[in-house]
């Protein structure tokens, strides 16, 4: 248990951003798997860019390394062009 008032808020603090940062990063794999089930290009492109709006906020807050939102951002583009 902590000893000092600054650490017991440190802790609850870093509660806190650790349920916001799960939330955020399982709200942005969710829409990422909805653009890949998606059937049709109109469907996925229509939510491509809040999907790469959302792994750039992760990346930009280290959430997720900044080279792994590139990685999905890349690939997430190109399935996305190869739709009909």
């Amino acid at each position: 248990m902590a000893n000092h008032k600054s650490s017991i808020k440190r802790t609850r603090s870093n509660d806190a951003k650790r349920v916001r940062n799960r939330y955020q990063a399982k709200t942005a794999r969710t829409a990422i798997k909805s653009i890949r089930s998606a059937k049709t290009k109109a469907e996925a492109g229509k939510d491509l860019s809040k999907v790469v709006s959302m792994l750039d906020k992760l990346a930009k807050k280290n959430v997720i390394h900044r080279n792994k939102a590139a990685n999905l951002k890349s690939s997430l583009t190109r399935h996305v062009s190869k739709l009909k």
